[in-house]
């Protein structure tokens, strides 16, 4: 069992900059494929980022290249996504996951574990 709890997100102006990041417990977290996903009201959860159990291979959406870097810290059983220029479409709650491998990830499915989410709002 692995229990996925993210931190860091918040309220940021546009052009900002936020890092949310994401524990994981138990001790088999380079196991793991991780990626990020987000909810905006009223939308679908939608894919962001994903890095191999390795951290050497990475995917984006679209509409995050040059902004969003994923990385991760297998010694502390940590992802991050480092937000740059942050526009008020960003604004979603934001949510790590856990799963098998990056293109599954990036399809949404193959998620063994989702986290509770953090809220991140960019103001224009």
């Amino acid at each position: 069992q692995v229990q996925l709890v993210e931190s860091g997100g918040g309220l940021v102006q546009a052009g900002g900059s936020l890092r949310p990041s994401c524990a994981a417990s138990g001790r088999t977290f380079s196991s793991y494929v991780m990626g990020w996903f987000r909810q905006a009201p009223g939308e679908e959860r939608e894919f962001v980022a994903a890095i191999s159990r390795s951290g050497g291979s990475t995917s984006y959406t679209d509409s995050v290249k040059g902004r969003f870097t994923i990385s991760r810290d297998n010694a502390k059983n940590t992802v991050y996504l480092q937000m740059n220029s942050l526009k008020p479409e960003d604004t979603a709650v934001y949510y790590c996951a856990a799963g098998v491998s990056v293109a599954h990830v990036r399809e949404g499915y193959g998620i063994d574990y989702w986290g509770q989410g953090t809220q991140v709002t960019v103001s224009s």
